[in-house]
């Protein structure tokens, strides 16, 4: 067959295939027409999922009449004049491609007023033809209508879902849009029905209510605006081993941090607030929508220890970046962006991510019924009740310093020497005020870490919680996983150098004989010296055969045969981790086997100083794992549920 030059209309066809796959991104390419037009107010419009009918219509400064028709013709844009403006996009469209995408597979109709013209214009494309143009009375703005979206493309047709599936992605793209952009107005009508539609107030929390949920909203903290430093007094890389040095593909960049700032900010929803997959970890670049698996990673990440495992957070990350830092020429759908510090970037917003939760952790309540009192039970309470006196007292004794509750037998007491995972004196409680301005009534977290409140030990139930008693209610305490966070804290601590001399190992009076079988003896000799630094003394002794001379103090009540044997089949079930990563989950594997069973009675003395431990951790609310430590039944709670409220 010889090479020939394609029909116009088969090539502008093949070009529409690259930009437009389903009505949600012929959506999407209007309404950032839309916002680039300086609109304030968007509203879409769609009939069965898009197919039938998908129109945008905006108050934007409009086309002026003599560049309507232009506005179809391929590469045809506004936003850029020169080889040099790539460099440095400030838009949202800038290849003109869109509208002459979208009209190639469709019936599009323009209509469009310029803010400095006193009538407006209506433009009829129809598979990529003009076949009508003339005036029409309308505000100053733009309305495109586009009708029977790939008609003349009938394969493209059978790729597309049922109507309410399209509906949901056009769905999701205007509430991402509506998130990036509180300060303006979106509204979306599904087959004549108003489904969704923000206030454009300026408000991201108003905006989160709509998307989320007024309580799926209220469970998620706000990234302060930075850079994704630390600030003073909260050691986030104690609690989390950042993974920035270990992105794949990431190239380290030569530019200086203080001439190009990363900026991120946003929200994050709390341990307590999970999904089953990632698909609600939105991320903006300079507000434009982006999909980066990096950067998602990022968040997730972020939560390193605090969720269990298959669990993902909700979270909404704007990542504002130089122009010429960020590369957005990458793919005609401008999902997809290449940074210049892609390594920077990643643990920018992992570390802003990490210090949002950190800052506003909170147990997990545990809500009880709340059965209504008769009329002639108990007399009212004031606020002078018995929970607000307790209260104070409780909160004093926290002042007080605690005694090291374990001290050998004739020995005087001492002050005791918490873990060394941060400062310790942090406030002990979260405080919520009002914010000062702005008309929104909700409570605002302080930006204290979020530690545990002073306890008292009440008892232990089961020979697996510990129940105590704080300043706001009740608390049971999971005594296992509890042991966990401090175990894994203080091990992580004594492993980066917080501690003296590193991880403690316990000298074995026998070196012990480990047969790992041929399969897996390369595998355990080049992570010989990842177990060196976790504390485990291994040499090779010939064939498939080690010797192991010391291992890890907190395994030294153990039985240290089986500890390796675990740790070997870990190593074989985690071929493809490296580094860091690949300790960590070692770590956890060994403070899951040293930590106190379930089943196992504690003394008074046992349980005080196991709650005084947990009070010092840096995330004392879940274990390494993820799953919670501790489960709060608040003052409130118990007296609704005696009838006393």
């Amino acid at each position: 067959m010889p090479i020939q030059i394609l029909q116009p209309e088969v090539a502008a066809k093949i070009a529409a295939g690259e930009v437009v796959e389903r009505p949600a991104n012929a959506a999407k390419e209007l309404i950032e027409n839309s916002l680039d037009a300086g609109a304030t107010e968007i509203r879409v419009e769609i009939r069965e999922g898009g197919r039938r009918l998908l129109r945008v219509t905006d108050n934007g400064h409009g086309i002026p009449a003599d560049e309507a028709e232009l506005a179809f013709q391929r590469h045809a844009t506004s936003k850029l004049h020169t080889a040099e403006d790539l460099s440095h996009i400030a838009t949202f469209g800038f290849r003109g491609e869109a509208l002459y995408s979208i009209a190639a597979v469709s019936h599009v109709t323009l209509t469009t007023r310029h803010r400095d013209e006193p009538f407006g214009v209506q433009v009829r494309v129809e598979g990529g033809q003009i076949v009508g143009r003339g005036r029409a009375g309308s505000p100053v703005g733009t309305v495109v209508s586009v009708e029977h979206l790939f008609y003349n493309v009938p394969a493209r047709q059978k790729f597309l879902r049922k109507a309410a599936t399209e509906a949901g992605h056009i769905a999701n793209l205007v509430q991402r849009y509506a998130l990036a952009h509180p300060d303006r107005r979106f509204s979306l009508v599904n087959d004549g029905r108003l489904v969704f539609q923000s206030n454009g107030n300026g408000d991201p929390f108003d905006v989160l209510a709509k998307v989320y949920g007024l309580e799926n909203a209220r469970q998620m903290v706000s990234l302060l605006p930075g850079d994704g430093t630390s600030p003073p007094g909260l050691d986030v890389a104690q609690d989390v081993s950042f993974m920035a040095e270990e992105l794949p593909g990431a190239e380290a960049a030569g530019a200086n941090p203080e001439e190009s700032p990363v900026r991120v900010t946003g929200y994050t929803s709390l341990p307590s607030l999970t999904r089953a997959n990632r698909s609600h970890i939105d991320i903006f670049v300079n507000r434009r929508y982006v999909e980066d698996r990096s950067l998602v990673h990022a968040v997730v990440q972020a939560y390193h220890t605090l969720l269990p495992v298959g669990r993902y957070p909700l979270a909404v990350i704007f990542v504002e970046v130089a122009p010429e830092l960020v590369d957005v020429n990458v793919h005609p759908q401008k999902t997809q962006v290449r940074f210049v510090e892609e390594r920077r970037i990643f643990s920018a917003v992992q570390k802003a991510t990490r210090q949002a939760i950190l800052r506003h952790a909170a147990p997990p309540d545990l809500a009880l019924p709340s059965p209504q009192p008769p009329a002639e039970d108990v007399g009212t309470r004031g606020p002078d009740s018995g929970w607000a006196t307790r209260r104070e007292a409780l909160l004093g004794a926290g002042r007080q310093s605690h005694l090291d509750l374990f001290v050998p037998p004739g020995q005087p007491a001492r002050q005791s020497s918490p873990l060394p995972v941060g400062d310790q004196t942090e406030a002990r409680q979260e405080n919520w005020h009002q914010p000062a301005t702005g008309g929104s009534s909700r409570p605002v977290p302080s930006q204290q870490p979020a530690r545990l409140p002073p306890l008292r030990v009440v008892g232990q139930v089961g020979a697996m919680y510990i129940i105590a008693e704080g300043p706001e209610g009740l608390y049971l305490i999971d005594q296992h996983a509890a042991h966990e966070r401090i175990l894994y804290e203080k091990f992580m601590a004594q492993r980066y150098g917080q501690g003296d001399g590193g991880v403690p190992r316990q000298q074995l009076l026998q070196p012990l004989p480990l047969h790992v079988g041929s399969e897996l003896a390369g595998l355990v000799a080049r992570h010989l010296d990842e177990l060196l630094h976790l504390g485990f003394e291994i040499e090779p002794f010939g064939g498939d055969t080690f010797l192991v001379r010391a291992v890890p103090s907190v395994l030294s009540g153990q039985d240290p045969q089986r500890s390796l044997d675990e740790i070997v089949s870990a190593l074989g079930e985690n071929r493809n981790l490296v580094g860091e990563e690949l300790e960590n989950r070692l770590v956890k594997m060994i403070c899951k086997r040293a930590a106190i069973k379930g089943g196992q009675l504690l003394s008074t003395l046992e349980m005080q100083e196991l709650v005084r431990q947990l009070e010092a951790c840096q995330s004392p609310r879940t274990c390494p794992h993820g799953r919670p430590t501790l489960i709060q039944l608040s003052a409130g709670e118990l007296e609704r549920a005696f009838g006393r409220a």
